[in-house]
C-alpha cells in the first residue's frame, strides 16, 4: 500500500493505545516534569539509544547543568566527557550550541512552540514536536523509529519509511490520529507502545490489544513491516594506536574536525588500508620514522569498533625508547596520564584507560 486507505476504527486506534499506556508505561523522569529544558535534554540523549543505556546520561548532564543558563557556560571538553560512551558526538556539540542560541535569542527560557523549537540548532520535526506536545500539549505528532513500526504494521503502509514518500505518508497519517486527542499523552502513549509491545523483532501480538485490527498480524507482515531502504555501504578503518608511557606522561592527540570524535582525544595513530602486525616491515619502518629507530614496540590488544557508516579495527601497540620530535608532530602532546583521564575521549579509548591505565600497570 502507498496510502493509508484502508478502512480503521481511528478512535479505538487511539483509545487502545493510551489505555495501553496508563497501565505499561515505564517511571522515567523526564514524564513528571513539563519543563521543555528538561524534556529537551532527554530526547536529545535517547536518539539513537536505548532508555537503560541513556537514562544514566540524562541524571549526569541534568546534575551537572540544571538550568539552561548552566549548560549555555559549559565549555565543550565539558560537555563532551559527560557525553563520552554516547556515541553520535555531534549532539553533545549541538546541544551547546543550542543552550547558547536559547541564552542569546530567548533570553534564557528555553521555548514550548514548534515554531521556535525548530529554529533551532539540532533540533528537527521530531524533537520540536516531543517538546512541543509534552511540555505544552501543543499538536503535534511525533514520528520516530517505534511510532513508524507502529503505524506501518498496524494499518499496512508498505512505503519505505526513510523515503521522501513515505515520510509524507506518515506524517499526515500520525498527524490525523493526534487531532482530538491531549498530545503530552498520545505522543507518549505511541512511542512506548512501539518501545515495549509493538518491538522491532518478537513483538507480544498474542496479547496485543491492537491484534484485531493489525494488517501485519493479519497478513502475516509483522517481520516485513516496516520497509526501509538500505543504508549506504559501510566504511571499513584499521587504526593502529600508539601508547607511550614515560613515568606519569603519555603522548596524545586531540583529534581533528571533519572526520570521527572530532575534538576528542586519543593517542598517536597510524591508519592503515588493511590489518597490520610486527612481522609487516613497511609498518615497522613507519613506526621508527615517527618514533625512532631505537623504538621497542609489542601489541597490546586489538578491538572492533562498530560505528553507524563505519567499522573501525582498532590495535594498541605499546611503545618504549621513544623519541618524537614535537615540532614535526605539533598535534602531539605529552601530558600527565591524570590530566589525561579527565578529557573526553571516544569510548574505545575510554575501554582501553580503564582496562590499561587506571593503575597504571607496566605496558
Amino acid at each position: 500500500m502507498t496510502s493509508f486507505d484502508c478502512i480503521f476504527d481511528e478512535m479505538s486506534f487511539q483509545t487502545e493505545i493510551i489505555k495501553w499506556y496508563k497501565i505499561n508505561k515505564r517511571d522515567l523522569p523526564w514524564r513528571s516534569t513539563t519543563d521543555p529544558y528538561v524534556i529537551w535534554l532527554s530526547e536529545i540523549i535517547l536518539q539513537q539509544t536505548r532508555v537503560e543505556q541513556g537514562l544514566p546520561y540524562f541524571n549526569k548532564f541534568l546534575e551537572n547543568f540544571p538550568t539552561v543558563k548552566t549548560f549555555a557556560g559549559a565549555t565543550e571538553t565539558e560537555v563532551l566527557k559527560l557525553w563520552q560512551g554516547l556515541g553520535y558526538y555531534s549532539r553533545g556539540r549541538n546541544m551547546l550550541f543550542t543552550a547558547k542560541q536559547v541564552m542569546e535569542l530567548h533570553s534564557g527560557n528555553f521555548p514550548k512552540d514548534y515554531d521556535k523549537l525548530i529554529e533551532l540548532k539540532g533540533i528537527g520535526d521530531y524533537t520540536a514536536a516531543a517538546i512541543s506536545s509534552f511540555s505544552n500539549d501543543q499538536s503535534k505528532a511525533v514520528l520516530d523509529g517505534n511510532v513508524f513500526r507502529v503505524l506501518s504494521r498496524y494499518f499496512g503502509i508498505e512505503e519505505p519509511i526513510n523515503s521522501t514518500t513515505g515520510k509524507k505518508i506518515f506524517s499526515a497519517l500520525a498527524q490525523s490520529l493526534i487531532e482530538g486527542q491531549k498530545p503530552s499523552v498520545y505522543n507518549q502513549a505511541i512511542m512506548e507502545f512501539g518501545a515495549l509491545q509493538c518491538k522491532p523483532k518478537s513483538p507480544s501480538c498474542s496479547i496485543c490489544p491492537l491484534q484485531v485490527g493489525c494488517f501485519a498480524l493479519k497478513n502475516h507482515k509483522v517481520n516485513v513491516l516496516p520497509v526501509k531502504l538500505k543504508k549506504v555501504k559501510v566504511r571499513e578503518r584499521w587504526f593502529n594506536y600508539f601508547v607511550a608511557l614515560q613515568g606519569d606522561k603519555i603522548l596524545i592527540k586531540q583529534r581533528k574536525p571533519g572526520d570521527v570524535w572530532q575534538q576528542m582525544y586519543d593517542f598517536p595513530l597510524i591508519e592503515t588500508s588493511g590489518p597490520v602486525g610486527l612481522n609487516v616491515t613497511q609498518f615497522n619502518d613507519t613506526v621508527k620514522e615517527m618514533f625512532g629507530n631505537d623504538i621497542k614496540i609489542k601489541s597490546l590488544m586489538q578491538k572492533k569498533h562498530i560505528l553507524t557508516h563505519q567499522i573501525i579495527y582498532v590495535h594498541f601497540f605499546g611503545l618504549e625508547n621513544y623519541m618524537i620530535n614535537f615540532n614535526m608532530h605539533t598535534d602531539i602532546k605529552s601530558v600527565m596520564v591524570e590530566d589525561f583521564a579527565v578529557l573526553p575521549h571516544p569510548k574505545v579509548i575510554s575501554d582501553f584507560f580503564e582496562l590499561y591505565l587506571q593503575n597504571k600497570p607496566n605496558i
